[in-house]
């Protein structure tokens, strides 16, 4: 329990920082929500709360827009995100056994986190990488021409997509 409520206290505190940036108008609830995301890596149920307050909002009204928009998380991602393409190019490359290959390397289906909050998984209509099919991103690093072996070799040594 100790752990749940320092967690708390560190999710109320790193919310109230952002929010001494903005004057609480309900106008500034998508930019608030996107940068307690990018913050937090997700919307935990506290920060909206704590958000509505400030902003004089109905708690519903926050939650509503918050599952509105694809581009917010409620729960916590990965620290690495896989993104597997699932565009015509890459389905008739193979795209279905690179995300295959993903999901037994990693454990999870797309959508989920590893247990360790390691890496999550996610599909993406297009990479926009067509000429490169079958793709997969991690992070920001696009890797082309997949192969089952390419995805294998890529999560036994944990790589992470980052620049080097």
């Amino acid at each position: 329990m100790e752990a749940t409520q320092e967690k708390a206290k560190t999710v109320e505190s790193s919310v109230s920082e952002i929010l001494e940036s903005y004057k609480g108008e309900p106008g500034e609830l998508i930019p608030i929500l996107q940068r307690v995301q990018r913050e937090l890596g997700y919307l935990p149920e506290q920060a909206m709360r704590q958000i509505a307050r400030f902003l004089h909002l109905e708690e519903s009204t926050v939650f509503g827009v918050a599952t509105f928009y694809a581009q917010f998380k409620l729960v916590p991602g990965g620290r690495n995100i896989v993104r597997v393409c699932r565009g015509t190019a890459c389905h008739v490359k193979g795209g279905a056994r690179i995300l295959r290959e993903g999901e037994k390397q990693l454990g999870i289906k797309p959508g989920e986190c590893t247990p360790d909050l390691e890496y999550g998984l996610e599909t993406v209509a297009c990479i926009g990488a067509c000429a490169l099919a079958p793709t997969m991103v991690v992070n920001k690093q696009t890797y082309g021409r997949m192969t089952t072996k390419k995805g294998a070799e890529l999560f036994k040594h944990g790589h992470s997509g980052e620049e080097k």
